[in-house]
């Protein structure tokens, strides 16, 4: 294997085993709110930038659509999926508003909104979570190393043991990936 590629897998595996090693229970604990919230007829809002934002798209698509068993819909919505709204909102207002605005809009108490950055710090993620708590929405900041100090007013705090935008992404990924199959088992558990 070439060695750029060794450092890859290795950085990689630190950053996954890591953050499912100390996280474990916390992940698992959201899973359960999420399941509850769910089930009350509650919603997931996602959002990041970049790498996250497409990442926030594809665990909502998984709730929506169907992760490992067929199973009716759950409610999640990405909010970086609409350019319509973001282009408008990053217009009239600025960048920063675009998800705070979509919470405010969109957010009801008991809702739960899960955002993803690797620093912990982007503006308009650190909106976001402020307009949560002004509607009773639970926040959940997933981030890296560089977002350990700086949980910017979340109820929940996730932290990567990274400071390696990709290798966070990735344990993000595995996380998610994770929380939506513990969400799906708890509310439509399988048939054997």
């Amino acid at each position: 294997m070439h060695p750029l590629l060794r450092s890859i897998e290795e950085e990689h595996q630190k950053a996954v085993h890591g953050f499912l090693a100390t996280q474990s229970a916390e992940i698992e604990a959201l899973a359960e709110r999420c399941a509850a919230a769910l089930g009350k007829g509650r919603k997931l809002l996602f959002c990041g930038n970049g790498g996250s934002a497409c990442d926030a798209m594809h665990i909502a698509g998984e709730f929506v659509g169907r992760f490992i068993d067929d199973r009716p819909g759950l409610a999640a919505i990405a909010l970086s999926a609409d350019t319509g709204i973001l282009t408008a909102i990053a217009n009239d207002y600025a960048y920063d508003y675009v998800f705070a605005r979509q919470v405010e809009a969109l957010g009801q108490a008991g809702d739960i909104l899960i955002c993803l950055s690797t620093s912990g710090s982007s503006p308009n993620v650190v909106r976001a979570i402020a307009a949560a708590r002004e509607k009773s929405v639970y926040a959940v900041l997933f981030t890296g190393e560089k977002g350990k100090e700086n949980n910017a007013g979340a109820d929940q705090l996730l932290v990567v043991p990274s400071c390696i935008t990709a290798h966070v992404q990735e344990a993000h990924m595995v996380a998610l990936h994770g929380l939506t199959g513990l969400i799906e088992a708890q509310l439509y558990p399988p048939i054997k």
